[in-house]
């Protein structure tokens, strides 16, 4: 069952994508993507939040739950849980807090192991540290108040991984961290009376191929959306925006698609009001990176674009979520979609997701495959507003250098009412594999489920 949920601050804090071996002429090959990996045993870790979890019978307190990778894939014998009653965790557990709404994993401190940054409505951001035997010890920030988007990259292409936080307009907390919890700098460009429209997200990575990652904003205020921005990063520790915006957008991924050393920017387009997403039929846009910025150079892709499984129909929301990654180890990034809004024959809002496989002029419709709950060997089934595909992300859990496709549905009953759901679907060089597909819910890890909504973020 699912309940109506105001649009909320979503967050897309890595960048994902393939290794870019050449560039073109003036351009920086792309650098290699992070992999969150808090034991640095070389699999690909994961982080499912469910903010809407009761704990310790407090009403929307939230926690966060790691998965860790190993040769088998994703590990749920030994599932991690993380919230403010956890020991050493700074702050307490509060009603409504949604502990984990905002994240972002990277190796802050730069000791070889990632770092988990985790943030809530009411307590301290605070830092859990990686270690041989995963995550462990937290310290809270030191940083101004914010109750915005979380993202992390290198911003002033230093190799030090910096936090991007969402104090002023865009906020940077340079590294490396040290143990204490504090930032080697800070670089925040304030509010002026022309950004009272707020934040939605970041999504951070190098569109300009000059070593230092890019910031792109997408902003709202109420109802209604506003352009899309891009903010420069620069190697003196600046965040300088790049004049004009692009058409109002939600969620999005930074990936070299074309492999020509510049970031390329996929993102879901609506119109100027949020109100509008739930009936939309749903757009995805690539627009390619440049030296200068992000460039008039696009793609746009729907459900009725040749080769993609579906047709566009109201409320399907194709793009709603997207992730970047290399499923078929190719060299090319592909792009996985939720289209948590898609009916599956007579049962609205069931969800699938659809992989656009990559190639020399980035994602297209040729080869996409389509995957639901009532796709032969995906566990479940497809039930109204399951919201399958709600979230994806794309990582090799299993570490055959074959990116893993992850989808959430936070509205499964599973069983208990809007639990949540998880499913790894294995990448080969044809894409995902419906044989032996991990899946995961609160009550197969022994976590809060009563609509505790897990999988409302991956990472």
């Amino acid at each position: 069952m699912r309940r109506s949920l105001p649009i909320a601050i979503a967050v897309t804090a890595l960048v994902t994508g393939a290794v870019s071996s050449t560039g073109t002429a003036g351009a920086a090959p792309a650098a290699p993507v992070p992999v969150t990996d808090f034991n640095a045993d070389g699999y690909a870790d994961l982080v499912l939040t469910a903010p809407a979890a009761t704990v310790s019978g407090r009403d929307d307190a939230g926690y966060a739950t790691v998965l860790y990778g190993s040769a088998a894939g994703t590990d749920t014998a030994h599932p991690q849980v993380i919230n403010r009653g956890t020991p050493g965790v700074p702050g307490d557990v509060v009603d409504y807090d949604s502990f984990g709404r905002t994240s972002a994993a990277r190796d802050f401190d730069g000791d070889g192991y990632t770092d988990l940054a985790i943030g809530s409505e009411n307590g301290p951001t605070f830092i859990m540290w990686g270690s041989a035997a995963g995550l462990k010890e937290a310290v809270a920030l030191s940083l101004p108040a914010h109750n915005g988007p979380m993202a992390a990259g290198d911003v002033n292409g230093d190799g030090h991984a910096d936090l991007v936080v969402g104090t002023g307009v865009v906020g940077v907390e340079f590294g490396p961290f040290d143990r204490s919890g504090a930032s080697a700098s800070r670089t925040i460009v304030p509010f002026d009376e022309d950004d009272e429209d707020g934040r939605y997200d970041f999504i951070v990575g190098d569109v300009t191929g000059d070593g230092a990652d890019d910031i792109v904003t997408t902003h709202g205020f109420e109802d209604h959306g506003h352009g899309t921005r891009l903010w420069k990063g620069g190697k003196d520790n600046s965040v300088t925006r790049i004049p004009g915006s692009i058409t109002p957008s939600s969620e999005g991924v930074i990936a070299d698609f074309d492999r020509d050393g510049y970031g390329d920017f996929a993102t879901f387009k609506f119109g100027t009001s949020h109100e509008d997403i739930p009936n939309l039929p749903g757009t995805v846009e690539i627009r390619f990176g440049s030296p200068s910025g992000l460039s008039t150079r696009t793609t746009k892709l729907t459900q009725n674009t040749p080769g993609v499984p579906g047709v566009n129909e109201t409320g399907d929301q194709f793009g709603r979520a997207l992730a970047a990654g290399d499923v078929t180890g190719d060299g090319y990034p592909d792009l996985a979609v939720g289209v948590p809004g898609e009916a599956i024959g007579s049962t609205r809002g069931a969800g699938s997701v659809v992989l656009l496989k990559g190639g020399p002029k980035g994602p297209t419709g040729s080869g996409a495959l389509a995957f639901s709950q009532s796709t032969s060997g995906v566990p479940g089934a497809s039930e109204r507003d399951d919201q399958f595909g709600e979230e994806v992300l794309l990582a090799d859990v299993n570490n055959n250098n074959r990116a893993d496709l992850i989808v959430a549905a936070p509205w499964e009953d599973a069983p208990q009412v809007d639990s949540g759901a998880a499913w790894v679907l294995r990448g080969s060089k044809n894409g995902p594999v419906t044989k032996n597909i991990a899946t995961f819910n609160p009550a197969s890890l022994g976590t809060p489920g009563l609509e505790a909504r897990f999988g409302s973020s991956l990472r």
